[in-house]
């Protein structure tokens, strides 16, 4: 792991953000209306009137220039800045407002598939819900911790529909050599799920990355970390935890693992392992040097049998 250079402090490096700022003209009066909506639909928050911010990223930044066009071919003005917060306000009374949004969305959908769970669920009801949580996730930029009540609620639903719940696969029905399925540009739950998978459940894995919006699964094939997949978030656990309960591992060193990973994932300071923060800046690192989401994987395979190693259990 010589590649990998010593953390030497362990403080979070600040969060970079976009920042919209724009000015509309008195005319047309519907174009308030548009821009607001465009604004919601992109998962943007307000920090001051007309002031709006999204976590820094190319495609975070792509949606606010289309946006910006609009707004300036209506005779309006914008402006759009990369910033991080020095004073008045910080990374986590932003993060929780990014989460605040979110969380109401996913609350509806959760207690709209709820209650259509407890009467006699129609395909369409599933359908319906399962775009709107799609459409909520799309915009969902910083993994609002509601989204995993609310996918489970719509896979009960969608379950009452079909006249049961699959269960999952339980460790003795793996057999070796499986196809596990996970999201594309792959963090710190699924790196660390799929060096789990392959040294502790299914040496023989294969992994496979896709693009959520429209795949559907083949015969055979697990999912992880994913919408109605058969292994995720679960209550309040991040996808590594789970793993580690379904399939009986208990061991002290993975479960220290799982609450540096869960800490990480979750963004927060549940367990406060002094490990978190290196092993959040070299996740970083590796998303940084391995645009290929196989290469990525292959290269956390270390990093996590290293960490397993040095919490105590031969790796």
């Amino acid at each position: 792991m010589s590649s990998f250079k010593s953390i030497k402090s362990v403080e979070t490096p600040a969060m970079e953000w976009l920042v919209f700022i724009h000015q509309l003209p008195a005319e047309p009066a519907y174009l308030r209306v548009k821009v607001a909506r465009r604004l919601h639909r992109i998962g943007a928050v307000a920090l001051k009137s007309s002031v709006y911010l999204l976590p820094d990223g190319e495609e975070e930044a792509e949606d606010f220039r289309w946006l910006m066009r609009e707004i300036v071919d209506a005779g309006g003005d914008a402006t759009l800045s990369r910033a991080t917060f020095l004073d008045g306000t910080d990374d986590r009374e932003v993060l929780a407002i990014f989460h605040r949004e979110r969380d109401a969305e996913y609350e509806e959908i959760t207690a709209a598939a709820r209650t259509a769970a407890a009467g006699e669920p129609k395909a369409e009801e599933v359908q319906r819900l399962r775009r709107r949580l799609a459409e909520v996730a799309a915009r969902d930029r910083l993994n609002a911790p509601g989204r995993a009540a609310a996918e489970h609620a719509v896979e009960v639903l969608a379950g009452r529909q079909r006249g049961g719940v699959p269960e999952p696969a339980a460790s003795g029905q793996i057999s070796p050599g499986r196809t596990w399925v996970t999201r594309r540009n792959p963090q710190v739950d699924r790196l660390a799920s799929a060096w789990l998978i392959r040294r502790f459940i299914d040496p023989s894995a294969r992994f496979k990355l896709v693009d959520p919006a429209g795949y559907e699964p083949e015969h055979g094939e697990l999912r992880f970390d994913m919408f109605a997949g058969e292994y995720g978030h679960e209550g309040d656990h991040c996808t590594f935890e789970t793993l580690l309960e379904r399939f009986g591992l208990s061991d002290p060193g993975l479960q220290r693992l799982g609450e540096i990973v869960h800490d990480i994932d979750c963004k927060e300071s549940r367990f406060g392992h002094p490990e978190a923060p290196g092993v959040a800046a070299l996740v970083r690192g590796l998303a940084a040097t391995h645009a290929d989401d196989a290469a990525r994987i292959e290269a956390a395979m270390p990093l996590f049998a290293g960490l397993y190693s040095c919490f105590g259990t031969p790796g």
